[in-house]
């Protein structure tokens, strides 16, 4: 199972002065069980190119298929498709607008067409996957704190078993443990379920941290498709598209430039401090 896009384009006030394209040519295989990283310039194109995958905007030029449908087709069932690919948007809690917690996560899987029992049973499975026991039920979803209201937020997504979710920010606005808690919360369910991750981001050590492949938007267009390590090494061209590599990884250039026998692809904390102790163990200097 699979998302393939080829060259999609979206077109804003087609055949008129004004237009302009918010994502073009876009060429992008993503497979089930891959942790993605998709960053960009505010204006790049990221969040046009999400709302493609899960149907809410349609292409004005190319293709998109999913299990080898496409989705453009007259008859293709698009519930079903958002039921496979689920988002969870910037600030998600802003969209909470139940009585209860339950109510709130049961939304989703009702709309899709289960029964009241079988939404509360998706719903508790869900709330219980993302730390929220049964104590918290039947509380109103703004009595929570912000992280608490994401973690219901993402339930609601949960509940109605996708097998890609798309997460726009998911920690905004959040302290660094609630961020924590969220992205951890995010790989493990990426580990568990065998969950693809599609993770927009302006963070750049999120990213390094835990996606596996990443994607840059810029102008509308896809730059870079390739592991991060991979990615960071283009420091200049990341700079000139408004972005930067984690701060790790500029550590480490200064280091190397003071003579350090340090390792350049280090972007992760754990990884940088792993080949400074080497360095500093083995008296390695250039």
């Amino acid at each position: 199972m699979s998302i393939k896009l080829e060259h999609l384009s979206h077109q804003y006030s087609q055949n008129s002065a004004s237009s302009r394209y918010a994502i073009e040519d876009i060429n992008l295989t993503i497979e089930k069980g891959e942790f993605i990283g998709l960053i960009g310039h505010t204006g790049s194109g990221k969040s046009t190119l999400i709302q493609h995958l899960n149907g809410l905007l349609k292409a004005t030029g190319g293709s998109y298929t999913f299990d080898g449908e496409d989705v453009y087709a007259e008859n293709y069932n698009m519930k079903k498709l958002r039921s496979k690919v689920g988002m969870s948007f910037q600030y998600p809690e802003h969209q909470l607008f139940e009585v209860t917690v339950l109510k709130d996560v049961c939304f989703g899987p009702m709309n899709m067409g289960l029964t009241e029992d079988e939404a509360i049973i998706e719903s508790k499975k869900a709330l219980e996957a993302v730390g929220l026991s049964e104590e918290y039920y039947e509380k109103s979803p703004f009595e929570l704190s912000g992280g608490q209201k994401r973690r219901v937020a993402i339930a609601g997504v949960l509940a109605m078993n996708p097998e890609y979710f798309i997460l726009d920010e998911p920690t905004a606005g959040l302290d660094p443990v609630g961020r924590d808690r969220i992205l951890n919360l995010i790989y493990e369910l990426h580990r568990e379920r065998n969950m693809t991750i599609i993770l927009v981001s302006h963070s750049m050590e999120d990213v390094a941290r835990f996606a596996k492949r990443l994607l840059v938007m810029n102008q509308g267009h896809l730059m870079f498709d390739a592991p991060p390590v991979e990615v960071f090494r283009h420091k200049k061209e990341l700079e000139e598209m408004g972005l930067s590599a984690p701060e790790t990884s500029y550590v480490m250039e200064e280091l190397h430039k003071r003579g350090f026998s340090v390792d350049l692809d280090a972007i992760t904390m754990e990884q940088a401090r792993d080949s400074i102790l080497q360095a500093v163990k083995g008296g390695k200097a250039l």
